[in-house]
């Protein structure tokens, strides 16, 4: 038979600022100890418009440190919530209504969008950990921030792919399909299916398991069984790589089944 190549994780942990960062010290350390070499660190910039790098140059050391240990950096937004002060639409005041203060960029122009994503790259730049790629908060991209993401970043992720920039005057890229499979904490319904999910997910996913990470896991006993569960199974099998990596990065080398 032909030979395959090898399968491939890619684990992200989301939310990483100074309020959650020994939370994300003690989980990417877990993931160490589960087999996980490389991650990709979704990193807020301003949260509530305080840059991280002088509110905890202890986090932006580690940082540095985890780059150089083989994890990549993506930009998370600007500040994580919707921006105060931006355009008052009403498409904000449902999305609001329902929870989704996430939803950074929703509502936002062209002007304002770029300022806010060149504004959080700004504050990772002189922090000394220009990032990689972008990942929207929620996952909520909108027509204007994905007109200015090949401006500065080598890829950014949506829920169901990673999206290089484009190559060459030609506009060509080579998207990766990749669902993310996560465990939801901001209701009693999505902790309560999450597990089940990310369990399903990483049986069905195929050559490539994509798993989304959150601090507030650590308060959920049953997710980090699911995702501990997860892991043992798949992380003997499958070679743990970033984002970065998947979309970037020359093909690792063709393994005999």
């Amino acid at each position: 038979m032909p030979p395959r190549r090898k399968a491939t994780i890619a684990v992200a942990l989301h939310d990483v600022e100074p309020a959650t960062f020994e939370r994300c010290a003690l989980i990417r350390d877990w993931l160490e100890d589960h087999g996980i070499a490389r991650v990709t660190l979704l990193v807020i910039p301003a949260r509530d418009l305080h840059p991280l790098g002088e509110r905890s140059p202890e986090m932006t050391s580690w940082l540095a440190e985890r780059r150089c240990a083989g994890d990549s950096i993506a930009q998370h937004g600007f500040q994580h919530g919707h921006l105060k002060g931006a355009s008052s639409r009403p498409v904000l005041a449902g999305l609001r209504g329902r929870g989704r203060r996430a939803a950074e960029f929703v509502g936002l122009d062209d002007q304002e969008t770029r300022r806010a994503v060149e504004a959080g790259w700004r504050v990772l730049k002189l922090a000394g950990i220009e990032p990689d790629g972008f990942v929207a908060p929620a996952y909520a991209y909108t027509p204007e921030l994905r007109r200015v993401l090949p401006r500065r970043f080598r890829w950014w992720a949506g829920l169901l792919r990673l999206h290089p920039a484009p190559l060459g005057p030609s506009g060509d890229s080579r998207e990766r399909l990749a669902p993310a499979w996560g465990m939801g904490a901001e209701n009693p319904l999505q902790r309560l299916l999450s597990p089940t999910l990310v369990r399903a997910g990483s049986l069905l996913c195929g050559e490539t398991l994509r798993v989304d990470l959150h601090p507030a896991a650590l308060e959920h006993p049953r997710q980090m069984l699911a995702l501990e569960w997860v892991l043992a199974r798949s992380a003997p099998r499958r070679e743990a790589v970033t984002y970065e990596q998947m979309l970037l990065s020359p093909p690792a080398p063709l393994t005999a089944r």
